[in-house]
């Protein structure tokens, strides 16, 4: 069993989140960006300044893109949408699927410049999820009856995705098309993480390929070899760890989000960060997230 090595960070921001999700990082700002899905808000941190601002949503968004420099893409509960940086103006640009009782969950995007994205009950029920591609506005559907999906990253060199169901909690790799981001081959199951407590969550993977996976449940992001083999533990002082981001300029830092959803007044005494935003306080060799292609 690997060892934890002892939170060695610091807190981010000190907001509990419902449901903290989806952080990712823009260097032409020095800003990060995550959102409390639930509380159908998107969080925005200027990390040199400090300068803090919540932005209210009309919808259950969980996962930001940069487009350019005036603009994002943001995927939610109704489809995918751009936003206008300066003023939050939100315009449909894509539907996903017509199924009123999904949301988005985790995605990321290509090397290539197109996203992956996935969907879920809201409900968390068996089986209506999915996970697509996305290429401008042709969005393709990847793999179907999926429960919870998560873990969506890609190799440096973007011939290589995982991700995971995390009702299933397999760690799961496919060989993709470096040029489109399209799977190439059949998903092979890398790692069975059901042998010890918590469930595989978001996911984000370094320069050298390494995958650094929040796992949701245990307060800790584990880091795993391109083969599946686990490498390190390191706490983190919140049990329901969602997702990593690599930030700062550069992309030196890793940024990870937690929840307190499900959990009782009890829980959450005993749990007192939960939903706090951190900062992992360990060297990292990171990578900038690329654009999103119109």
């Amino acid at each position: 069993m690997t060892e934890t090595i002892p939170f060695a960070g610091s807190v981010l921001c000190d907001e509990a989140l419902m449901l903290g999700e989806g952080p990712t990082y823009d260097p032409a700002t020095d800003t990060a960006w995550w959102f409390d899905i639930k509380g159908q808000a998107l969080h925005e941190l200027q990390l040199e300044t400090g300068r803090k601002a919540v932005h209210a949503l009309p919808f259950l968004g969980s996962v930001l893109a940069v487009i350019d420099p005036t603009r994002q893409l943001i995927a939610s509960d109704q489809g995918l949408f751009i936003r206008e940086t300066a003023s939050g103006r939100l315009s449909l640009f894509a539907t996903l699927e017509a199924i009123p009782t999904n949301r988005s969950n985790d995605g990321r995007v290509h090397p290539s410049g197109c996203l992956w994205i996935s969907t879920m009950a809201r409900d968390e029920s068996a089986g209506a999820g999915a996970f697509y591609h996305v290429d401008g506005t042709t969005v393709t559907r990847l793999y179907s009856g999926i429960s919870i999906p998560n873990s969506i990253c890609f190799s440096p060199d973007g011939t290589t995705a995982y991700f995971t169901d995390t009702a299933v909690n397999h760690l799961m790799r496919v060989s993709v098309d470096p040029a489109t981001g399209l799977p190439t081959g059949d998903p092979v199951a890398i790692s069975d993480e059901n042998t010890t407590p918590g469930w595989v969550d978001g996911s984000v993977c370094d320069a050298d390929g390494l995958i650094w996976n929040a796992r949701y449940g245990s307060g800790a992001v584990d880091v795993y070899k391109p083969d599946g083999a686990k490498v390190a533990r390191y706490a983190v002082p919140a049990t329901q760890t969602t997702c990593p981001a690599f930030i700062g300029r550069a992309a030196d830092r890793l940024l990870v989000t937690s929840a307190f959803q499900n959990m009782s007044n009890a829980a959450r005494t005993a749990d007192p960060n939960a939903g706090k935003t951190f900062e992992l306080g360990v060297p990292i060799r990171g990578r900038f997230e690329p654009a999103f292609r119109l």
